[in-house]
């Protein structure tokens, strides 16, 4: 489900898309501003948010106009994007809270986040994401919700991020959204992820593809795909184009 944006600015979004120059410098940015451990430059309200800012600006977009009652993120970190979640759920009203899960929440994060003003609206999981405890937890706490989002930023494997895909996605109904992100993990050099499990061909976006391919509830947003240059999530902004049945 397209963003409800004007026709004339879907397509110069689309033309702009259509610059693979312009796609080519936008991503020897993300690539060499990794180097320099750019997302980690930011903050939100106080906490270490490792995000991008144009991601944040496109997630605050997505969260005021579908409104969800709740959000479920994988991948705790300092608990920055917990506290954007929480905050954007306290400028609606209501009693929407953000979910958030970490096989290893640290304690000092742990502290901070408990002690944030945002804190009431955060609820702290800590266990594997695609342990099926986890998800019967989660799915009990969100029991009831109309419109839950989910955002996936944990271990970036392509098994392990599919099976979050699987999991997680019958949560999400018509018009919200699962949103993958370090999908650009796929565009970047192979070196930059020596220590690491996952690298390209073993990646979010691989883990996305395949999730497209055998899920036809989702879709790739065009407008976000097409408007964010500054990502580390392309392809990955996910809209849910169907109830589940």
């Amino acid at each position: 489900m397209p963003t409800p944006t004007d026709p004339k600015d879907l397509a110069l979004i689309s033309r702009m898309a259509a610059d693979r120059e312009l796609r080519e410098l936008s991503r020897q940015f993300v690539v060499r501003g990794a180097a320099y451990r750019y997302s980690y430059n930011f903050s939100w309200l106080g906490i270490s948010i490792i995000q991008h800012p144009e991601d944040l600006v496109a997630m605050q977009e997505i969260i005021w106009r579908v409104r969800p009652d709740a959000i479920v993120e994988t991948g705790v970190a300092h608990g920055g994007s917990l506290v954007f979640y929480a905050s954007m759920l306290e400028l609606l009203g209501g009693d929407g809270f953000v979910v958030g899960i970490d096989i290893d929440i640290r304690a000092h994060n742990r502290a901070l986040i408990e002690k944030h003003p945002t804190a009431a609206r955060i609820h702290l999981v800590q266990a594997s994401s695609i342990d099926p405890q986890t998800i019967r937890k989660v799915t009990t706490l969100v029991k009831g919700r109309k419109r839950v989002l989910v955002a996936l930023d944990s271990n970036h494997t392509h098994a392990h991020v599919l099976q979050e895909l699987r999991l997680y996605s019958p949560l999400v109904r018509k018009g919200s959204y699962l949103v993958v992100f370090d999908t650009v993990v796929e565009h970047m050099p192979v070196e930059m992820f020596e220590e690491r499990p996952w690298a390209p061909g073993d990646s979010p976006m691989t883990a996305v593809r395949q999730f497209l391919s055998e899920n036809h509830r989702f879709e790739v947003d065009p407008e976000y795909d097409g408007k964010l240059l500054i990502t580390v999530a392309p392809e990955g902004y996910l809209s849910c184009i169907e109830d589940p049945i």
